[in-house]
């Protein structure tokens, strides 16, 4: 059985495309349950704290594919990554010091018609990056229907419009 699994699967580094192959399809299949019990978080609001996870992940799963570690326990480590991942927004939920460390702050970045400076140097962005992001939200150069601009945790910046 074993050497059905080596013949495969191959050892090392030295691998044929056939087995390079095969690994892939199985790291393929490892990474979407990883990812699964990860959560939507790592894939869907893209905070850095989950940005970490999928960079991780696919730097370590790719050695799996390439034989430059060992199977088992890259995809070991792997799993350890993504534990890590859901115990760290575990404790994130119930401690709001942590969740501010992990995840980091809003900024109000422009409101009541002016801009908010000692934010904008807090978040080392410019008035115009704000009018981008006022043009591309609300498609205006102007920012006179623009109530607020907040620089948000996964680094969008949110555009409220004045109520009228």
């Amino acid at each position: 059985m074993m050497d059905a699994i080596y013949l495969l699967f191959g050892q090392g580094r030295d691998l044929d495309p056939l087995q390079m192959s095969l690994r892939a399809v199985v790291v393929f299949l490892i990474a979407l349950v990883l990812i699964r019990i990860s959560g939507r978080r790592s894939l869907g609001q893209r905070s850095p704290f989950d940005s970490v996870v999928v960079i991780l992940l696919g730097a370590t799963l790719s050695r799996a594919i390439v034989g430059a570690s060992p199977f088992v326990a890259t995809v070991l480590a792997s799993l350890v990554i993504v534990v890590c991942h859901r115990l760290l927004a575990w404790i994130c939920m119930r401690s709001h010091a942590i969740e501010r460390l992990v995840g980091g702050v809003e900024r109000e970045l422009f409101s009541n018609g002016a801009f908010n400076d000692d934010q904008l140097q807090a978040a080392l962005m410019t008035s115009n990056d704000v009018r981008e992001s006022v043009r591309q939200k609300i498609g205006s150069r102007s920012l006179d229907k623009v109530a607020a601009a907040i620089l948000e945790r996964n680094g969008e910046v949110s555009v409220i419009r004045k109520e009228q």
